[in-house]
């Protein structure tokens, strides 16, 4: 059997595992939450599949976008959707620019992949890295039901809480901000047309 096999068939076992939680934990949760019970035990059981996530820091919308559409994603397919990276803060995310620096060679070639503080969505608690790939194909799929989109070709994990309409789909992190000097033509042009 091979390794993307054995790791599929793990998956499965896991999001069989997590609902059947989810279906054990329902009784409770209607004790606890009567009008949200299904919401509830869906997220005890995910909190117990994904013990390392930290959902602190995102806003209260995108928190509860997120929450909602992985609820849906387990009850209504079986799909686990778990979050990697949330909020971050704005040192965090300065380290993960000059480390991308420091690996591409120039902050042009970082920005392919991590933008800078002032500029990541992550900081501003609006943006999401989830796992696993089916998850993300789930969410890709009915997220926007939730006004979450993934942004960016290059990264098939990274969604953003957008509400209202869909964004464009970028290349990459770096497409999404003009360049930080702009060309010297278009300033000379614009005089000489002034002229005329």
């Amino acid at each position: 059997m091979s390794a993307a096999r054995a790791a599929r068939r793990r998956d499965r076992v896991y999001e069989a595992v997590t609902l059947t939680l989810a279906v054990v934990l329902l009784p409770v949760a209607f004790v606890v939450a009567r009008g949200r019970a299904k919401h509830v035990a869906c997220q005890w059981a995910l909190a117990t599949r994904f013990p390392a996530e930290d959902l602190t820091g995102l806003t209260p919308a995108t928190r509860a976008a997120f929450e909602a559409a992985r609820a849906q994603a387990l009850w209504r397919d079986g799909e686990l959707i778990g979050l990697t990276s949330g909020h971050r803060t704005a040192e965090e995310q300065a380290r993960l620019f000059a480390e991308a620096v420091r690996c591409a060679g120039s902050p042009q070639a970082a920005r392919l992949r991590v933008l800078p503080p002032h500029e990541s969505r992550h900081v501003a608690g609006t943006a999401l890295d989830v796992r696993p790939a089916e998850g993300a194909r789930w969410l890709e799929t009915y997220g926007a039901r939730h006004h979450l989109h993934r942004v960016y070709d290059n990264e098939w994990w990274h969604f953003e809480y957008r509400p209202g309409r869909r964004p464009e789909r970028l290349p990459h992190p770096g497409a999404s901000t003009p360049p930080a000097v702009a060309p010297a033509w278009p300033s000379r042009l614009v005089r000489l047309t002034d002229r005329w």
